[in-house]
Formats: structure tokens, sequence, C-alpha cells
């Protein structure tokens, strides 16, 4: 079960070291104002309704009172990644952040991210955003055990193959625009790949 507190970060998806984190100044302005996560958390709300998603949670280290609202006295976050995971038509999909230096700037991004997708739908591009859409979906739970990248790949512990190769022969199989792929098979192999190439150090 996905879990709003503490950050339930998507597997498969890379983080951005701390010093490379940007600042959420680039967000405020005479238009803007202020980046804060109360106001940058409810327009993210509000372009995943619009989006038509379901079963929204969004997760982050920001500890939250039984009522659901944060604490006001937590201090800066050494962690400020925000993963959202939902529904869209019965899928289930995940869009994290953490390039930002605070909560509320990741979920700035993340809002003005699905506003773009959006505007796919929104000019005649329905299509476009669901194939947009197709690389986001959410793998299993992180609660569910993984498969092994070895496993997903179909290779031994022995195996000295070149990955990048065995990627791009599973990718065309695995891809949704494929017969026999899926979003889910993508996402999988796409956390396997990065599995695989931590392990092996490429």
């Amino acid at each position: 079960m996905t879990v709003a507190f503490p950050l339930q970060w998507p597997a498969g998806w890379p983080r951005t070291p701390d010093y490379k984190r940007q600042s959420d100044r680039v967000f405020a302005g005479k238009t803007y104002g202020a980046v804060t996560m109360a106001r940058a958390g409810e327009q993210l709300r509000s372009e995943l309704r619009l989006l038509g998603a379901a079963g929204l949670v969004i997760s982050t280290n920001v500890a939250l009172r039984q009522d659901g609202l944060p604490y006001s006295d937590q201090r800066k976050l050494t962690d400020p990644g925000v993963a959202i995971y939902f529904q869209l038509k019965a899928k289930p999909m995940v869009m994290a952040s953490d390039r930002y230096n605070t909560v509320g700037g990741n979920m700035r991004s993340l809002a003005l991210a699905i506003d773009a997708m959006r505007q796919l739908e929104r000019h005649g591009g329905g299509t476009m955003m669901e194939r947009a859409f197709s690389g986001f979906a959410a793998l299993p739970p992180p609660n569910q055990v993984a498969r092994p990248w070895r496993s997903v790949f179909g290779v031994g512990v022995l195996w000295t193959g070149d990955i990048h190769q065995r990627f791009r022969e599973k990718a065309k199989v695995c891809h949704p625009d494929m017969v026999t792929g899926s979003t889910e098979k993508m996402a999988e192999l796409n956390a396997a790949y990065e599995d695989a190439k931590r392990e092996l150090g490429l």
C-alpha cells in the first residue's frame, strides 16, 4: 500500500544528488509569487483533477497530523522529493520529482508537467497525451518484491553480454506500442535496466 509519509520513491526513477538541486525561486515572480507547499499542493491536486486522475496519493517526507495536514513546525527536509501515485483510465501511474530544494518546488514542477501534457489533449493530441503518459506506468507498490534484473532480462548469473544491447532487444517486445508489450512490462524493464547498470557499474 502506497502511503503519503514517509516518501515512497518509485523503483527505477533516478535521484537528484543534493548538490544538483535547484532553488524553487525559479517559480517565483510577480505572476506566481512565493512557492509554498500548501499552494503548490493544491495546484497539483487541481491539475490531476482536470486530468481525470483518481486515487491520488502524494508521497513525501513531510510528517502529517491525523487530519492529514502537515505539522507546522517542520524543519527543512534533507530529502524534499515528491512522488505522486494515481490511476488514469484504470491504470496505475507514478510521477516523481526531486530536482528542487523544497517539497513545494517539486510539487510545483509536477503540476506544470501535468499541465503541459494536458495541453496536448486540449489541442487535439489526445493520442499523443496517452503515449506521453505510457512512460509513467507504476511498478508494483514498494511492499511487493520486484523481480531481480537478471530474471527480467532472462539471463543467468554468469552472463557477461552487453546489457545495453539486451535492453534494446527486450524493449522491442515490452514496449506498449507492440502487441506483446504493455506499460507495466516496459516499466518493469526500465527499472531492471537501472538496477543492472548500478550493479555492473555502468
